[in-house]
């Protein structure tokens, strides 16, 4: 195809979501060098990703351009690229999340620079969605779903929680501040697992740098808070066995992750995402967690909430921008644009629920009465 043909294509495929190229609408793209179209059309959502990080387009409102896409009919139109297809041939002979490889998306992302997250997120440092319902602001919003977690795992004086994948410690610190219970945080962060140690010094809590499925001594609560995307779908049910293991009787866990609207087969990933943010990662469904819970817990509780996570990236997204001329000295513009891009990209994603947020809980036999909390 010569470049016309190319560049038709791509203009009748955006065109179908509302999409201009070169128009003058907050979202239409600015194209800046014509081998985009090939370079697009044959690599699918990578090319389409490393071609903003190169320069080669923008969108004023990223997160709109996204949204119009992703509510569109667009994504079925555009075939799968082989950047795909490559990625699920291997999960079937490899599994991306087992043993040392857990530890890669610590080391890619999590490790990144306290400057950056210290920057883009709240005081407390939590990375994952808030919870805006009476929040005006994100520390308001953030404490307020640290305490609803709390609040929906019945925390009580004396109890012993297990955080898995603690982050920089925020959830174990307010809940033994908070619910006077103890608590342990396990993280593959290095970054993460000595600033968890310091926030919550003279604390009654261990942090661990493990992977969960090292662990075997009982909690009265476990919960994951935007870890259970790292676990991959050949681990969902080793997962859940690990959990029951670790978890007494008349107990309960909690999964907060974010979702997708239907089952991913291994390794079905974005092939941008995996490679620039979050290696070897992937999106469960809500059967997928229902699934690999069967036999071992009663689901309680299920609350979806993704509308707030596109309120929390955005307001991210603008704490990054407004940081960026005190980043600028570490991290190259192409950083800037991937990190725009990811933040946008999947606030978009959110807005379209393209993907879902969910905290889902469960109860481990004969447990008391479950009340839903919200």
């Amino acid at each position: 195809m010569d470049m016309n043909s190319l560049k038709d294509t791509v203009k009748n495929i955006l065109g179908s979501a509302g999409v201009e190229i070169n128009g003058d609408k907050p979202w239409d793209l600015q194209v800046h060098n014509d081998d985009f179209y090939k370079r697009v059309l044959s690599g699918g959502s990578l090319a389409l990703g490393e071609s903003y990080m190169d320069g080669w387009w923008d969108a004023k409102e990223l997160d709109q351009f996204f949204f119009k896409i992703l509510s569109s009919s667009v994504p079925e139109k555009i075939k799968k690229s082989p950047a795909v297809w490559w990625s699920m041939m291997k999960a079937k002979v490899l599994n991306p999340q087992k043993g040392k490889r857990a530890y890669d998306v610590g080391e890619a992302h999590y490790d990144l620079g306290d400057d950056l997250f210290e920057r883009m997120l709240d005081k407390r440092r939590v990375y994952s969605c808030a919870y805006w319902s009476r929040a005006s602001n994100l520390e308001e919003a953030q404490k307020n779903k640290l305490d609803l977690i709390c609040r929906k795992l019945g925390l009580k004086e004396g109890m012993r929680l297990l955080d898995i994948g603690c982050g920089w410690g925020a959830l174990v610190k307010y809940a033994t501040e908070n619910y006077g219970v103890s608590a342990v945080g396990v993280t593959v962060s290095k970054d993460q697992y000595e600033t968890a140690k310091k926030v919550t010094k003279g604390l009654p809590v261990e942090i661990r740098y493990t992977d969960y499925r090292n662990l075997d001594e009982k909690f009265d609560r476990i919960v994951s808070v935007g870890m259970f995307e790292h676990v991959g779908s050949t681990n969902y049910r080793s997962y859940m066995e690990t959990v029951n293991r670790n978890l007494k009787d008349n107990s309960l866990h909690m999964v907060h992750t974010i979702g997708r609207n239907t089952p991913a087969k291994a390794g079905e990933i974005d092939p941008w995402i995996n490679k620039y943010i979050f290696p070897n990662g992937q999106l469960p469904s809500l059967s997928q967690i229902a699934r690999s819970a069967e036999g071992l817990f009663v689901i309680e509780d299920v609350h979806s909430f993704g509308p707030h996570y596109d309120k929390t990236l955005m307001v991210w997204k603008q704490n990054f921008e407004i940081a960026w001329p005190q980043l600028k000295n570490r991290y190259d513009e192409r950083f800037y644009r991937m990190w725009n891009y990811y933040l946008a990209s999947t606030a978009g994603s959110f807005r379209a629920r393209a993907i879902q947020l969910w905290q889902v809980v469960f109860s481990k036999k004969h447990t008391e009465e479950y009340i839903s909390i919200r």
